[in-house]
């Protein structure tokens, strides 16, 4: 399975993206999807999952402001990204697990201020 995430881009404070990770083959078998990031000079950080029974977690330092959804027929996982802030800034990466860990490539994302 190959997870390809898209959306990244450069955004003002306060402004809005939305992140997509599609993979290449059925996420029925992945109990647990969503979303690490890394800002520069740190490490991966959890932002967001989403089982397949729909329950979601997320960090602290997003709740309220970040949704995350997943659509199984579509194979895709989302990450919706409100209110953004300069510190949102890293590239993200979408992931899916099932009896594997499987990782997407990345997406930069960059929030001004």
């Amino acid at each position: 399975v190959q997870l390809q995430a898209s959306g990244g881009g450069l955004v003002q404070a306060g402004g809005s993206l939305r992140l997509s990770c599609e993979a290449t083959e059925s996420i029925f078998s992945f109990d647990v999807m969503g979303w690490y990031r890394q800002a520069p000079g740190k490490q991966r950080d959890l932002v967001a999952t989403i089982t397949c029974g729909g329950t979601i977690n997320f960090a602290d330092s997003i709740k309220g402001r970040f949704t995350i959804s997943r659509d199984n027929a579509k194979k895709m996982v989302y990450l919706q990204m409100n209110s953004l802030k300069p510190e949102d800034t890293a590239v993200y990466y979408c992931f899916a697990r099932n009896y594997y860990l499987y990782w997407g490539q990345g997406t930069l994302v960059t929030v001004s201020s």
